[in-house]
This record gives structure tokens, C-alpha cells and sequence, in this order.
């Protein structure tokens, strides 16, 4: 039988009548981009939904990691994790700065503060962690070094929409923090990011740097760029933000069934999260050890022979790549966890979508292979 190849994720789509109605009301009133209606409609719908104050809409996630670093005149020598897609570490070569990878820890596979302060010189001038997997680092840790340092901390939460902790959402954690708003995440506009910020001030800093730096018609006060996101872009965020909560919620069903099926087969490993944590779900990562029958990447393949399309994230780390293996940060016997776990995770489908008969599939796979 030929079965659909299920791959690591599928966006989440409403029913498209359903979007016909804001795209007449586009049609109708004609402003495209520039900050229209659905624009700050979605900005103030997304501040209430996360239980952040203020919050500054983009194109993509990317260039707001970029922006965010020219927001906090961010120079010299950042710190950051190699364990990521590579965004994290490429906003910091386009403006200019110098990443500094330091080890991930073994349980999270967040950056390690354990590992930080050894990693500070007097060029380091921040700390760009990452909420590996929707999972919180350590801020507590992390931002008492950034204090003993006087160092900015911008969070790479690309994959944390509607993670909280015990004190409330973790975007309200360090200096600022991005997400990605890609067709893979679990909240999307397409494409699209925002930026998190902690004051009204910080806020009109952002929109002006995401506009070219203009303030009116004939001024200019910063080398901004451009990095407004749409209003078609805004409107589908508000369509989708109707859902979000469900398709989290699926997504909690289908992670406790790979548990569920997945529990104590030998050699593969299963990440955990703290109780007090509300994670979104957005990756499910096994580890698969040296007692499972197959390597990591003898498992990929017989998941991909079968039509199953997991995914390795995050290989090869950051630090393996061209221009980044150079720097006498990127060594592997400086990472020995994120190697280590680079070798061994595998990401396998997860979206709200997926079938339940298929994530019984492909954990039978798993645990016959």
C-alpha cells in the first residue's frame, strides 16, 4: 500500500472561507503593510494572549534577531549556544559580532550557565540563549551573570509561543526576547516574528529601527531596515489565533502518546520538562543511544525509507559550519554535550494534523527496527 509520506511537521491552516472575510476587508480599505489595522490589531491580540505589555510585530523572526541586537547596541562578543538553527548565530555576523559557543546542558540542551562566566572577556558585551524546544533555560542563572557582568541577555524563543513558567509567560525574561512566527512553528502568519519588549520606549525604538528608522514623512534617526510584516501576513495571525490553544493542545496528546509508546523500549531517550512549566510541544526529540539496534542515522533512515520524514535537529551544530568552524570557540572538545547530542537526537513528526494510527506507526517502527 502507498501511504502520504508524513513529514516532521505540517502547518496548521484554517479552513480558507474563513480567511476570505479579512481579505475583503483588506481589499476594501487598501493598506497593505505599514502598520495597517490587522497589524496593530494582531500586536495588542498577541499581547493579551501571552501576557506580555508590549510587543513589536515582524516579517520574520530572523530579521528580528537582527533588530533586536541593533535595538541594544549590541557589539564586540556575544555568547551563544551552537546547539540551534543557524539564525541564532547568523543574526550576530550580520551586525557584525563575534559568537562565542559555549556547551548546552545534558538535560535541557540549553546553554549551560554553568559554562558561561569561563566563556566572558572584556569583549563580551551579551548573552543570546535559546528555548531549545520550547523548553526554559535557566534564567534565573543566566540572568545573574548577565548582572554581575553588566551583560544584555536577548532570548532566542523562536520556539516558545505560550511557554510560561511558574512566574508567567518566559518571553517577560532578559532584555528582549524574538519569536518566529515560520509556517513550521506552532503559531504562524506564513512568515512573521515579533519582538518582545519590556517598555513603551524600548517598543518605539524597535518600530522605528523596523522602518528604516523613520520617525515622520522627512525624518530619519537610525539605519533601520525594513521589517514590517504585512497586513495579509496580520490578518492570518488573527485568523490562526482563534485555534492556537486547541492545536496546542493536540499537540500535548499526540507528545504523551509517543510516551506512552515509547517508554522503556532500550536506547532511546525521552526529554522531560519541570511540572510547574507550560510548554507548547512544538518538537517531539528522542535521543537514541548506543542500546538501541541502530545508530541515529541508520533510525533516520529507516523511518525515511517507510515515508516517515523525522528530522535531526539540530545537525550539524552551528559551529560545524564554514563560517563559524574557525573560531577557537567552535572546537568540539569545547562541546562535548551539544556534540554529543547532535549525534544522537531525532525529531519525529509532531502537528496537530497527525493522525493518532500514524504515531502508533511510527513508534511500532521505532521499537521493531
Amino acid at each position: 500500500m502507498n501511504r502520504k509520506p508524513i513529514y516532521v511537521t505540517q502547518p496548521q491552516l484554517p479552513a480558507l472561507e474563513d480567511f476570505y472575510p479579512y481579505l475583503e476587508q483588506i481589499w476594501e480599505n487598501k493598506i497593505l503593510t505599514n502598520g495597517g489595522p490587522f497589524h496593530k490589531q494582531l500586536e495588542a491580540a498577541l499581547c493579551e494572549h501571552l501576557g506580555v505589555e508590549h510587543l513589536a510585530l515582524f516579517s520574520n523572526g530572523t530579521l528580528a534577531l537582527v533588530t533586536a541586537l541593533q535595538a541594544l547596541r549590541v557589539t564586540g562578543e556575544v555568547i551563544t549556544t551552537p546547539y540551534s538553527f543557524v539564525a541564532t548565530a547568523h543574526s550576530l555576523l550580520w551586525n557584525g559580532i563575534k559568537p562565542v559557543f559555549v556547551d548546552v546542558d545534558p538535560d535541557t540542551l540549553n546553554l549551560d550557565p554553568a559554562k558561561i562566566e569561563a566563556a566572558i572577556t572584556p569583549q563580551t558585551t551579551a548573552i543570546m540563549p535559546v528555548h531549545c524546544y520550547g523548553r526554559p533555560c535557566d534564567v534565573e542563572a543566566i540572568q545573574r551573570i548577565a548582572d554581575n557582568y553588566n551583560l544584555k541577555v536577548i532570548y532566542d524563543a523562536a520556539h516558545a509561543f505560550g511557554v510560561r513558567d511558574a512566574g508567567g509567560s518566559v518571553l517577560r525574561h532578559g532584555d528582549l526576547s524574538v519569536l518566529s512566527f515560520h509556517a513550521t512553528k506552532v503559531f504562524n502568519t506564513f512568515e512573521g516574528g515579533a519582538i518582545i519588549c519590556p517598555d513603551a520606549k524600548t517598543k518605539q525604538r524597535i518600530d522605528h529601527l523596523k522602518n528604516f528608522g523613520f520617525v515622520d514623512e522627512v525624518t530619519v534617526v537610525a539605519p533601520g531596515i525594513n521589517g514590517k510584516m504585512s497586513e495579509i501576513n496580520a490578518a492570518f495571525g488573527m485568523l490562526q489565533l482563534r485555534g492556537v490553544n486547541e492545536a496546542i493542545a493536540r499537540r500535548g496528546l499526540i507528545d504523551r502518546t509517543y510516551r506512552e509508546l515509547l517508554a522503556g523500549v532500550p536506547g532511546i531517550g525521552l526529554m522531560g520538562h519541570a511540572d510547574d512549566e507550560a510548554i507548547n510541544h512544538s518538537y517531539f526529540p528522542i535521543l537514541v543511544g548506543d542500546d538501541f539496534p541502530l545508530t541515529r542515522d541508520a533510525l533516520y533512515a529507516h523511518l525515511k525509507e517507510a515515508g516517515v520524514h523525522a528530522r535531526r535537529y539540530f545537525f550539524p551544530l552551528i559551529s560545524d559550519f564554514p563560517m563559524y568552524r574557525g573560531l577557537p570557540s567552535a572546537r568540539r572538545d569545547n562541546l562535548p554535550v551539544a556534540a554529543n547530542a547532535a549525534a544522537r537526537v531525532l525529531c519525529l513528526p509532531i502537528y496537530p494534523n497527525l493522525a493518532l494510527e500514524d504515531v502508533e506507526r511510527i513508534a511500532r517502527l521505532i521499537r521493531e527496527a
